[in-house]
């Protein structure tokens, strides 16, 4: 039995779905997966015309448990930013009630709107906002709660010419949604789909998406077509035969064809078999021009402004470019519906886009761009909005006029309010070709920088470098100066001369200095802020500044960002110097307050201050900076800095001591390279890999990403070298090989020291290498390193810092007087937020108690030491402390996290690490929601670790360190 829906053709008659069973059987089969709870992604694939659409559209409205929200892609608005996503929900929007629109945007309505809104995009902005992040999880939020109050279907047609903002979204919600009742169905046309685009290949992939294969109709299906059009007259088979054979059974040629000859007079039988016209693809073009040369003028341009300007477009637009008035156009549309080229329904549409691209195939590559810049012109008289103006001007090539490099730089503005960066530098590097004198090339260059510098670090850097070479105002050259060393920040490998930058940078502070006004001083102390940051990032270009020291100079103002970017430097630098850490935190606090939103024209001055917050050990302010900064840029396109921002996160992590967080952050971070390419700070990156990795044991996982760096023969020592060649240390003494870990400490030691850092929050290479000392037998380099060290954490007063000092030179000092410097290691340690540092402080202390014979004393150390290491997730340490535990006849645990977990909690820690919802888990335990929370909130506890996506990482961890150490449950 034909299963079928309805669809209309060119004329308005209704025509049956047929000989799609398959098909609708397997989209059955998908929504059923939907329905139970997972999200699915389902290509429709196939040529133009054959039925994807109607498909789909026959499809859902025989499933009224989906809510539909369809979008159809256009090939003038692949630049639009976000426009599929707009046409996806600005309907519903515009539908709901104030109250349920409110509802639906509640906490993220800023950065949905964005993408949203148009009025949204005309809002001025700091300089280099920057919009993607935050966009897409406010789209993710709307869609969760849409899909909450019913199962949803997002439906893009033609997905070959989505625009990338919204196909970025579509990749992104799909790799995140696995547990939410929402179907992704998209169509694509064989021979268009764009392969090579990683982010359409990462949407369709099979893992993430079933493609179903739409194939012309068999003969059967063609004789149901006969039937529909024929009425009760039974079709032949050698007629049907016949029809199949002349179209292919392409459903779009065939319902062609079948009209044709029913106006012809032809019947469905044997005898007029051989008066069936051909209608195929390659002749298609003839079969409309052929309807077209009985049109009029009238009709044949309102043809060519349908196929240039697009779909549902104004009367008052068309009859603009035909150049006539309302009234004509609307008369030649109703010719165009007799022709069976437009819908019947009363849009100003064609029947399929393949009528358009007939059309559009029929012109000359000259006509099309004339078309197109006439459409740009008529658009943007008319008042359209400037992207899709814009789209024609990029579909005509070049086109002059006072009127065009507005429209671009407007248009480009917008794209980069609404996230979609490189959508704004497409319209700009069009706006290079319009005739420009030098300042106004200067300036669009500078623009153009300022849009790349979001998530191309390169692209960036090589235009604001051009730019620098025609601007003459100095405020824009010290714009561009900004924008240039924020680049140089997340950018790594540029050829860029740095020490010609610093150069200029000098010479626009040096004139400025020189001058007297308030402006003229800002813009001086800006300059310094940017060669501060010069000096700490390339100390081998500008060479380390002299250390600061308290009551030297006059106590700087904060009235302004240019004063509070001084006092963020004073701060850094008297951190580096190892200064008191209370006089450190008095200057930082005063920059601090109020921070405004991140913006280039304050660049550095966020970077000082959290740099200043993580070694001063202010770790609840760090993040919440760290937390204040991805929201405000979240949605706004800057992907360099997310994913700077993730690193910091990672970084904090680590000093806190949550082990599989930061691991679990830092890979995050690493995946992302594979899509945006090279990250900023990879070596950074790394850094924290490894540090992590060691701390669990995984030595051969540290290898192979430290066999990625070679560390030889740098030129250029960026600050990220001395850290990396600490880890690299530990790693070689983690795998026996003190000699070459103490080498790598030297090298480290001497960077640091012809840098000007000294401190031992920053670099403790001292400490790092006493234990590569005791290890050789060297007890008297060992007490002498340390009690430099110690030293210097004494007059730097961080907990932190002191407390390892502490530690390691009571390591190094026999007899009751390391005994006692470890217990002091351990009371300072004990307030500090450094988990991890203190649980190895009790370890040490609680070795030599037990080495002095003091059971009892090192029991209640040792225990107390293991509860920190495995609720850090450090499986080597905890082992260690399990060990020295059961010498001093004290009972042990499992280690790992899971070992101090009650059942309960890992039953259902378990089953979310393996991705079930908390709904699904109460439903599978037969327990309430609050209870699976509760036991939730529990194993995030004792496992150390912030919430859901580190679970799988903590158990599988914890599960190692289970089943390594073999010991009896207490």
């Amino acid at each position: 039995m034909v299963t079928f829906g309805h669809s209309r053709d060119a004329c308005g008659d209704d025509w049956p779905l047929v000989g799609r069973e398959r098909e609708l059987a397997a989209l059955d089969a998908v929504a059923a997966e939907v329905l139970s709870g997972r999200s699915r992604v389902v290509q429709l694939e196939g040529a133009a015309g054959v039925g994807k659409s109607v498909l789909l559209s026959a499809w859902w409205e025989r499933n009224d448990q989906f809510r539909v929200l369809r979008a159809r892609c256009h090939p003038l608005e692949r630049e639009f930013a976000f426009g599929a996503v707009r046409q996806l929900f600005r309907p519903l929007l515009a539908a709901a009630s104030e109250a349920d629109r409110a509802c639906l945007l509640e906490g993220s309505a800023a950065a949905t709107l964005r993408a949203l809104d148009d009025a949204a995009g005309t809002e001025p902005l700091p300089e280099a906002a920057d919009v993607t992040a935050s966009t897409l999880q406010g789209l993710d939020t709307l869609v969760a709660r849409l899909s909450r109050r019913q199962p949803l279907l997002l439906a893009v047609d033609a997905l070959q010419w989505i625009d990338q903002p919204s196909l970025r979204w579509l990749v992104h919600f799909a790799g995140r949604a696995d547990s939410r009742p929402v179907l992704i169905a998209v169509t694509t046309r064989s021979a268009e789909v764009r392969r090579l685009d990683p982010l359409l290949a990462e949407l369709v992939r099979p893992a993430n998406c079933q493609t179903l294969v739409v194939e012309p109709l068999d003969t059967a299906g063609v004789a149901q077509l006969v039937r529909t059009l024929w009425g009760a007259e039974e079709p032949d088979d050698a007629f049907c035969a016949a029809a199949h054979a002349a179209t292919g059974g392409h459903p779009l040629f065939v319902r062609a064809l079948l009209h044709q000859a029913q106006r012809s007079g032809v019947r469905p039988t044997a005898s007029f078999r051989d008066r069936i016209p051909t209608v195929m693809l390659s002749t298609l073009a003839g079969e409309i021009s052929h309807r077209l040369c009985q049109a009029s003028g009238e009709v044949v341009e309102l043809v060519r402004a349908l196929a240039l300007l697009g779909d549902r477009k104004p009367p008052e637009l068309l009859a603009a470019y035909c150049g006539t008035g309302r009234a004509v156009v609307l008369s030649a549309a109703q010719d165009l519906r007799s022709l069976g080229l437009l819908r019947a329904d009363g849009d100003l549409r064609f029947t399929h886009p393949v009528v358009r691209d007939t059309v559009l195939g029929m012109l000359s590559p000259e006509e099309l761009g004339a078309g197109h810049a006439r459409a740009a012109q008529v658009s943007c008289l008319s008042g359209r909005p400037d992207e899709e103006v814009a789209a024609h001007l990029l579909a005509a090539g070049p086109v002059h006029g006072s009127w065009v490099l507005p429209v671009l730089r407007r248009a480009a503005g917008q794209a980069l309010h609404r996230g979609a960066p490189e959508t704004a530098v497409t319209y700009l590097r069009a706006a290079l070709h319009q005739p420009l004198d030098d300042a106004e090339r200067a300036r669009v260059l500078l623009e153009l920088g300022t849009a790349a510098s979001h998530y191309d670090a390169a692209l960036a850097i090589s235009c604001v470098t051009g730019a620098l070479e025609e601007l003459t105002d100095e405020t824009a050259r010290s714009d561009a100066l900004g924008v240039l060393a924020y680049s140089l920040l997340l950018s790594r490998g540029s050829r860029t001369d740095l020490s010609d930058v610093d150069r200029k940078i000098a010479a626009l502070c040096d004139r400025r200095t020189a001058d007297s006004g308030a402006a003229d001083r800002e813009l001086a102390l800006r300059m310094g802020a940017l060669r501060a940051w010069m000096e700490f990032e390339r100390p081998s270009v500008t060479g380390p500044a002299p250390a600061p020291s308290p009551g030297t100079d006059d106590d700087p103002a904060d009235r302004t960002a240019g004063e509070r970017q001084l006092l963020a430097i004073r701060a850094f630098r008297a951190l580096r110097a190892a200064l008191p850490a209370p006089y450190v935190a008095g200057l930082i606090e005063r920059a601090s307050v109020n921070l405004p939103a991140f913006s280039h024209d304050l660049f550095p001055l966020h970077y000082f201050v959290a740099q200043t917050l993580l070694y001063l050990d202010e770790l609840d302010t760090a993040d919440q900076l760290n937390r204040h900064l991805t929201r405000e840029i979240s949605g706004r396109g800057m992907e360099l800095l997310v994913s700077s921002l993730m690193l910091y996160q990672a970084g904090l992590a680590l000093r806190r001591g949550n082990i599989t967080e930061a691991l679990a952050t830092a890979e995050t971070a690493a995946d992302r390279a594979s899509s945006t390419g090279r990250l900023p700070y990879a070596l950074t990156l790394d850094t924290l890999r490894i540090d992590a990795l060691l701390a669990q044991g995984r030595t051969e996982a540290a290898e192979r990403i430290a066999g990625a760096h070679a560390v030889a023969g740098q030129a250029e020592v960026a600050w990220e070298r001395p850290r990396f060649l600490m880890s690299l240390a530990a790693l070689r003494i983690a795998q026996g090989n003190p000699r070459a870990g103490l080498s790598l400490l030297r090298e480290c030691g001497h960077h640091c020291e012809a840098a000007g850092t000294v401190s031992p929050a920053m670099a403790p290479w001292r400490s790092r290498s006493v234990a590569a000392h005791l290890a050789l037998g060297d007890t008297a380099s060992a007490r002498a390193l340390a009690e430099q060290e110690l030293d210097l954490a004494r007059r730097c007063r961080i907990p932190r810092a002191l407390g390892v000092a502490l530690r390691v030179t009571g390591l190094a000092t026999s007899g009751p007087q390391g005994l006692d410097l470890l217990a002091e290691a351990v009371d300072v340690l004990g307030p500090a937020p450094a988990r991890l540092e203190l649980a190895r402080a009790l370890d040490a202390f609680g070795a030599a108690l037990l080495h002095r014979d003091d059971k009892r004393g090192a029991r209640s150390a040792l225990r107390r030491g293991l509860d920190l290491a495995v609720g850090c997730g450090a499986t080597v340490l905890a082992a260690r402390l399990q060990e020295r535990l059961h010498l001093a006849g004290g009972r042990v645990g499992r280690a790992g996290g899971a070992g101090a977990l009650t059942a309960g909690e890992e039953r259902v820690g378990t089953l979310a690490a393996q991705g079930y919802s908390n709904k699904q888990i109460a439903e599978l335990l037969v327990v309430s929601l609050r209870t699976v929370e509760t036991h939730l909130t529990g194993a995030y506890r004792k496992l150390g670790i912030a919430g859901r996506p580190y679970l799988a990482a903590a158990m599988a961890a914890a599960d190692r360190s289970r089943q390594g150490s073999g010991t009896a449950d207490s």
